[in-house]
């Protein structure tokens, strides 16, 4: 039998395509296994949104590519950077984010010495297909791909393209099908979820759906842009009412000043964000909130700066993705003006990653004490497994129970993104 090995790196949504990818090759007979080294042909998903990101992956494209077995490029890489790929491993087979259902096409091409390049693909459903998930209780459902910004620092939408929203009767679908197999929770992901729209189906009426699904599990919203949030906020805060919705929500502001923000091409201010915010913890006080900061923006001042760094301690967040800027190929960005020297950058980044080291124990303070319901859904550290609560926050606990149960807790201790627990 045939082994196949694949590897993906970067988003939920990479994820997905990889358990997808899996899924489709087993139904046709391959054997799906671990090591690189012993499989007769490799897959690897790629991630690019970052520079160090792109280097980490040009640096394992190139230890795949010695091994001398044939070797399929996906992700993001092939259609965002495609000569770059070309010059490191010119033998390689190409896949586009767009075209992974043709992937036992290109296995078998590839393993017969021809090389493809399956990149120029129109956008396509990736619903009600085989799934190997790396995580047997956690469902990963793109609703979306693509998106409706853009903003000058992104390479990702040469890759993704413009938003092409999923019927919402086959995410149902195949929502059903991975509770029926046992998921517990249910990741709605996409670049932006809160842009989903389907002949008028939005993002809020899409979750009331999911939720009437008559089963006990979860679900986790993924990443929504401030702009599109804020012409669904009303709808969706009465969806998050629902308590298979986990009260959190990612939403990344990127800077505190609004004339980066403007530079960015961000289709918001800060007014806008800090209002979806107080609306958000006005019904749900707890909410738990993430959001994302690029540091040394072309011409950002150090005034510019403390406003993000304000911004941040009024915010509080759960979560706290720090980035410094990074000029990436093809972006408006890299051709910006007043570029910011790295030692400044990766400073401004240090500050905010030292305040944020100080808050985030102290924002965790805040559930000592809570009781209530977790779903145990990974294991931990030593006999630690590791729940989650309405807020989505992270609660380990030492238990006998099973991954997928539901019990109840007592929070005892918090530390930098996660809470200790007993059973209660």
């Amino acid at each position: 039998m045939t082994s196949i090995n694949v590897t993906s790196y970067g988003c939920s949504a990479n994820t997905a395509d990889a358990e997808i990818i899996k899924g489709i090759l087993k139904r046709k007979g391959f054997s799906i296994i671990d090591s690189p080294l012993k499989s007769d042909l490799n897959i690897i998903l790629t991630c690019v949104v970052k520079t160090p990101t792109e280097h980490k992956m040009n640096k394992r494209i190139k230890r795949l590519y010695k091994l001398e077995h044939p070797l399929i490029i996906a992700g993001c890489m092939p259609k965002a950077m495609k000569k770059q790929v070309e010059d490191i491993a010119p033998k390689a087979s190409v896949v586009g984010p767009d075209d992974i259902l043709k992937i036992v096409e290109a296995v078998n091409l590839t393993l017969n010495g021809i090389r493809v390049d399956f990149t120029e693909g129109t956008p396509a459903e990736r619903t009600c297909l085989p799934r190997i998930r790396e995580n047997k209780l956690v469902h990963i459902q793109p609703i979306c791909t693509g998106c409706l910004g853009d903003c000058n620092y992104c390479i990702v939408k040469y890759a993704r393209g413009r938003l092409f929203s999923f019927q919402p009767e086959e995410i149902i679908r195949d929502i059903e099908q991975a509770i029926v197999d046992g998921c517990r929770e249910v990741w709605v992901t996409a670049e932006d979820t809160a842009a989903y729209n389907f002949n008028g189906v939005k993002l809020p009426q899409l979750l009331r759906r999911i939720t009437d699904i008559p089963s006990n599990f979860r679900i986790r919203v993924g990443m929504m842009t401030p702009n599109q949030l804020l012409e669904i906020k009303e709808e969706l805060i009465e969806a998050y009412k629902n308590k298979k919705i986990f009260n959190f929500v990612h939403i990344p502001i990127q800077s505190g000043n609004n004339r980066i923000l403007r530079k960015m091409n961000r289709k918001y201010t800060v007014e806008n964000f800090k209002g979806i915010v107080s609306d958000l913890r006005e019904t749900f006080p707890l909410i738990g909130i993430s959001t994302d900061i690029i540091c040394g923006f072309p011409s950002e001042t150090m005034e510019e700066f403390n406003d993000s760094i304000e911004l941040i301690k009024w915010l509080k967040p759960d979560v706290l993705n720090i980035s410094r800027f990074w000029a990436r190929p093809g972006t408006k960005a890299t051709e910006m003006k007043g570029r910011l020297h790295g030692r400044e950058t990766k400073e401004r980044s240090r500050m905010l990653t030292r305040l944020w080291d100080q808050m985030s124990v102290e924002v965790g303070k805040k559930w000592i004490g809570w009781e209530g319901e977790i779903l145990l859904d990974e294991k931990g550290w030593e006999k630690t497994l590791v729940g989650r609560n309405y807020a989505y926050k992270a609660i380990g606990v030492e238990s006998n129970a099973r991954l997928g149960q539901f019990i109840n807790v007592r929070a005892t201790d918090s530390g930098a993104g996660y809470l200790k627990a007993e059973i209660v």
